[in-house]
């Protein structure tokens, strides 16, 4: 019998476990070795040129400014955006959740579209939409008698543009799952709060939020992972400027291996960035035991 079993659960996950291999666990392997050598282009038409450096790849980043440059605009974007896009997802479900409004399928759809919509397609007409002469933010702005302002040519306001656009595209998905969250919270919880005299800020703050404590803190690790890397909005719009204020991480990883051919180094960037996510995501599991008890 315990056969039969061993031998129906490699049938069916035999497979995929084979394409994770293939596909994933042997590339990522790959990669971590590779994190140890000099290679470079020269290492694609001669492997002879390829060279054991050890720790070498990983010592220089400390030294790179560059790197500091665009670990400072990912962090940038991950702590001004994560909590945008969070307050603006709980924000469109507590309305979307609420007996106010008609026709919910339809603001759902609409708001979810941007999720589904190619962010290199989104990126582009964003960067029409911030065009200092002809951009529609501009025009609308020259209503309340504000001059046009250069939104991705300004280094002080091509990261604060890039974060509008990202919240934009991506807080429905967020969005979505607060809704099933607000669903899941018994309605009888704020009858007797309304019994007692509780405004709604007050059933917010002690019913809502706590109810959704397991919700936010996995949509936190969520969108964390994901603004960590932060790369077709400023590849397409800015390709990293100006004068690198919007340079991320990924797309300095990007540059080192595609554009100067650094592989070595440019998959030692990619461990430093899964070493800090994997940091961030263990503090965040951290907290939310700490919420738990």
């Amino acid at each position: 019998m315990k056969k039969t079993t061993f031998s129906t659960l490699a049938l069916f996950l035999g497979p995929g476990l084979a394409v994770l291999l293939i596909f994933f666990f042997l590339p990522v392997m790959a990669a971590f070795i590779l994190s140890f050598t000099d290679f470079n282009i020269y290492s694609l038409g001669n492997p002879d040129y390829l060279r054991f450096v050890g720790f070498d790849n990983y010592m220089k980043l400390f030294s790179d400014d560059m790197f500091w440059t665009a670990l400072k605009n990912t962090f940038y974007f991950v702590i001004a955006g994560g909590p945008l896009s969070i307050a603006a997802s709980l924000g469109a479900a507590i309305l979307l959740n609420s007996k106010l409004i008609r026709f919910k399928g339809i603001f759902r759809l609409t708001y979810f579209l941007p999720v589904v919509t190619t962010l290199v397609a989104v990126a582009i007409v964003w960067r029409y939409i911030y065009h200092p002469r002809y951009g529609l933010l501009n025009y609308f702005l020259g209503f309340c008698g504000i001059d046009p302002l250069d939104w991705l040519g300004d280094p002080h306001l091509a990261m604060p543009a890039i974060i509008i656009m990202a919240v934009w595209k991506n807080f429905g998905y967020n969005m979505i799952i607060f809704i099933a969250g607000l669903q899941n919270i018994p309605e009888e919880l704020y009858e007797a709060a309304s019994l007692e005299g509780a405004s709604a800020w007050q059933k917010f703050r002690n019913i809502t939020l706590p109810m959704l404590a397991p919700t936010t803190i996995f949509i936190t690790i969520i969108t964390m992972i994901g603004y960590f890397q932060l790369f077709a909005e400023p590849y397409v719009m800015t390709q990293g400027g100006p004068l690198n204020s919007t340079l991320s991480i990924v797309l300095y990883m990007y540059q080192e291996g595609f554009r100067w051919w650094n592989i070595g180094y440019s998959t030692a960037i990619a461990f430093s960035l899964f070493i800090i996510i994997l940091i961030g995501t263990v503090i965040q599991f951290r907290v939310q035991k700490a919420l738990e008890k």
